[in-house]
């Protein structure tokens, strides 16, 4: 990771609580950002943790920034300001990516013709039956309607700045809004969103072990039924609950 006072791009953390994971993904990140030739930098965004989430960060090396209201719209947002590169990656603390992945963002955004996208999602585990299903039909909706999932996002530094960011109205699928917002303000500049079909990050399946199939199920279907749901940080405990160590 270069540390030059001018970088190319930066990879935006949002990370709440995320020891366990995080060395992973910062190990992962610092081997595809090794084999770019765009320098770039890491943001880690220490969401008001109670760990050693902002301990790790730094002991590896990333720049850390600290939000402490706690909603994920707002992590990712506070980094955008701290970020110094031209091109945005936002990456999730708990997922994996490779170079390949990272590579072909980079490639689309500085070829003057992509405002950002997104890409597919896999777990680090075999899934059962219908854990299965249930990310392939997110896949497809995502791949079919261009919808990036949190996990990874990228886009153009000024197109995140002319859309607002992230929506700060909710506490969860901030992704969705801000895809169609970034998608419509290409649309207009000839630059098109561009979902990688050819790639997956790893993300991890820990929310499938946290709940059961029926809540994750219920969540869903409130959240698709009364997305006014989502304004409320107490409507959102699939994204914010961590278990007691």
């Amino acid at each position: 990771m270069k540390k030059n006072k001018t970088v190319d791009y930066s990879i935006i953390i949002p990370a709440y609580n995320e020891e366990a994971w995080l060395p992973q993904t910062l190990l992962a990140l610092r081997e595809a950002m090794f084999k770019q030739t765009l320098s770039g930098e890491v943001i880690v965004v220490d969401n008001n943790s109670t760990d050693q989430t902002a301990q790790i960060a730094r002991a590896n090396g990333t720049r850390v920034v600290f939000e402490p209201v706690n909603q994920i719209s707002r992590a990712r947002n506070t980094g955008a300001k701290a970020a110094r590169g031209r091109y945005f990656v936002f990456l999730d603390a708990d997922t994996i990516i490779s170079p390949a992945l990272l590579q072909s963002a980079l490639d689309n955004l500085s070829g003057g013709r992509c405002c950002g996208g997104g890409t597919l999602v896999g777990f680090e585990r075999p899934l059962r039956f219908f854990e299965r299903k249930g990310l392939d039909l997110w896949n497809w909706v995502s791949l079919n309607f261009d919808l990036a999932a949190g996990s990874f996002i990228y886009c153009l530094q000024e197109g995140f700045a002319a859309v607002g960011g992230f929506s700060q109205k909710v506490y969860a699928s901030e992704e969705i809004w801000f895809s169609q917002r970034l998608r419509s303000w290409g649309n207009r500049r000839s630059k098109a969103f561009k979902m990688l079909a050819d790639f997956r990050v790893v993300t991890s399946s820990r929310k499938l072990e946290w709940f059961s199939p029926l809540q994750l199920v219920l969540t869903v279907m409130v959240a698709t039924l009364f997305p006014f749901s989502l304004r409320f940080r107490k409507s959102c405990t699939l994204w914010y609950y961590r278990p007691k160590r």
